[in-house]
């Protein structure tokens, strides 16, 4: 039996398995590095660059655009919102910083997203403002926390990525896209489905207690931190995976073939 009590213990075990490094000298660059949730960036760019990616040629410009813009506008606003929502984090950075950081990030990914419409396709446009639409009643839980979901979720920071950066190569898209999109909305469904039930012993349980009885009569103590150890080593995996995946999709395009 697993057994959660009340008292209090906050973020005992930090607010997440990437926050607050030790071998950053500063607790102010512990804060902005733990704020950029560098693995689930890492994850989201991902899919950026395997829409980009997908079927040639690629446009090496665009896509460092396109990068660069998702970075800016997950990586850093986004992310800067969700932490103005409730300090999840817990980061001692402070409101104004973190409003200016978000207006910077969304603004300079709306910004490279003119200029890829300019470059490419007025329809560009579109992708845009769903994009900060998205960010702003995700992140902030507008309309009482509709589109706080995992749905929204999925589709938001899997599919729309992925297809976006398709569209700023291609000017279109295709059905070869729209299946890279699903395989992008459920690894970002698999990626929500592990880290909520670490965020919860993380950051809102105070403490399990419990035995596992195997079949040969051995027992073995679950804790919280047994619980959350295969979570988050299913995490770095999957981060991980799809960095190799869009890596290697990279030498595909950009390796000269003999």
């Amino acid at each position: 039996m697993t057994m959660f009590k009340s008292a209090p213990k906050k973020n005992a075990h930090g607010a997440a398995f990437y926050a607050q490094p030790r071998y950053l000298t500063t607790s102010g660059a512990r804060d902005w590095w733990t704020l950029l949730h560098p693995p689930y960036t890492m994850l989201h760019l991902s899919f950026v660059v395997i829409g980009a990616c997908l079927v040639g040629p690629v446009n090496g410009v665009r896509l460092g655009i396109t990068v660069l813009a998702f970075f800016l506008a997950v990586g850093v606003g986004a992310h800067a919102l969700d932490e103005l929502q409730g300090r999840p984090l817990s980061t001692s950075i402070t409101s104004r910083h973190l409003t200016e950081a978000a207006v910077v990030g969304l603004g300079g990914a709306v910004a490279l997203g003119v200029v890829g419409a300019v470059l490419v396709s007025a329809y560009l446009i579109i992708f845009i403002v769903v994009g900060v639409a998205v960010a702003l009643a995700y992140n902030l839980e507008l309309f009482h926390g509709r589109f706080h979901s995992d749905v929204v979720f999925a589709l938001s920071w899997g599919t729309f990525p992925l297809l976006t950066s398709y569209f700023a190569q291609h000017g279109k898209l295709s059905v070869s896209s729209l299946f890279a999109g699903a395989f992008a909305a459920l690894i970002s469904q698999t990626q929500r489905q592990l880290s909520t039930p670490a965020r919860n012993l993380r950051r809102r349980t105070a403490s399990v207690e419990g035995r596992q009885v195997f079949t040969d009569g051995s027992v073995a103590p679950i804790t919280d931190r047994t619980m959350l150890a295969p979570l988050e080593r299913a995490l770095r995996s999957l981060c991980w995976a799809c960095v190799a995946l869009a890596l290697a999709l990279v030498a595909l395009r950009f390796t000269p073939h003999f």
